[in-house]
């Protein structure tokens, strides 16, 4: 046998196998694909920038055009504003898609709408109330003194 054979069977023999253009080449390929995949899973949360909607105001500290960006606080106007266990819960119409921002304590309280008509919201996700200030309330007895998280409001969505 010639040299080239002897070395590619005490290859095996090792369990090592020989690097070849195919091989690098094939693994090459499966890196980018596998990078292309984490990109195209994790763009719409990076790209997302400012939130929008209930939780923009997470991000404002208060209802959308509060943070003087020039926005009119009016086109917005109060549904609720009240002080609950000593936290204060507010409602303000919002262009979104449940028609309704609430916050407490300035911070965004992530509402959906369910089917029938009745609201859920982040702190608990299981019992529906019939309006969003009941949901709100609802809301600060589950959280108690606890503070709401900013982070989790502008990644939470349904």
């Amino acid at each position: 046998m010639s040299e080239p054979d002897t070395g590619r069977k005490a290859d095996r023999r090792s369990g090592r196998t020989a690097v070849t253009r195919r091989r690098v080449i094939t693994s090459g390929v499966t890196s980018a694909a596998a990078v292309a995949g984490t990109v195209a899973a994790l763009h719409p949360m990076l790209a997302a920038g400012q939130p929008s909607g209930a939780a923009g105001a997470v991000a404002a500290g208060g209802p959308a055009g509060s943070d003087g960006s020039g926005g009119d606080v009016e086109a917005r106007p109060a549904l609720f504003d009240e002080v609950y266990r000593g936290r204060r819960i507010q409602g303000f119409t919002d262009p979104g898609e449940d028609g309704v921002a609430v916050t407490i304590d300035g911070v965004a309280l992530p509402l959906m709408r369910r089917v029938d008509g009745s609201w859920i919201s982040t702190a608990n996700h299981y019992q529906p109330y019939t309006t969003p200030l009941a949901t709100a309330r609802a809301a600060v007895d589950v959280i108690g003194r606890a503070k709401l998280s900013a982070a989790f409001a502008q990644l939470h969505h349904h």
